[in-house]
């Protein structure tokens, strides 16, 4: 069994509940991904077509940067992957730290939290951002239990 990583972004810390959960279940590492300019409630407001995720989220090549880090990504074999659904998709953020590092050969298993919607067209989105990686669906964790997480782990 090869070392794992949970590796996510949560703008407002519904997802990063989900990640430790799921970090433990399966005695991975955590990493935050971390925007270099975090997002303010204003920024979030997906009502405002000018608010910062609207904009970001309405030019799908946009790249918001992330904060620098020292993560080795060479040293795990599996990342669990979670995020926010925004717009029907993962948020370009996602994108960024999928292109700041070399995923290929790896198993990405993406899991969510999300006010409704599902993933979409979240893979096809992002597999153009980790070339040479296999990116595979997971679930949605919307009020998951840590039973629950630690049956999903069980599974990957």
């Amino acid at each position: 069994m090869g070392k794992k990583l949970v590796a996510y972004f949560s703008a407002g810390g519904t997802t990063k509940k989900a990640a430790e959960m799921i970090a433990e279940s399966a005695e991975a590492d955590l990493f935050e991904i971390t925007p270099k300019v975090a997002y303010t409630k204003a920024d979030l407001n997906w009502m405002d077509k000018k608010s910062r995720s609207s904009v970001e989220m309405g030019d799908k090549t946009f790249r918001p940067e992330i904060a620098a880090s020292d993560i080795d990504i060479a040293a795990y074999d599996e990342i669990i992957l979670g995020f926010p659904i925004w717009w029907y998709v993962a948020p370009t953020i996602v994108n960024t730290f999928l292109e700041a590092y070399d995923f290929s050969g790896k198993k990405i298993v993406l899991f969510a939290t999300s006010g409704g919607s599902g993933f979409g067209n979240t893979v096809r989105e992002l597999q153009p951002s980790a070339p040479g990686a296999l990116i595979k669906e997971g679930k949605l964790m919307n009020g998951a239990s840590a039973r629950e997480i630690s049956e999903w782990v069980k599974t990957l």
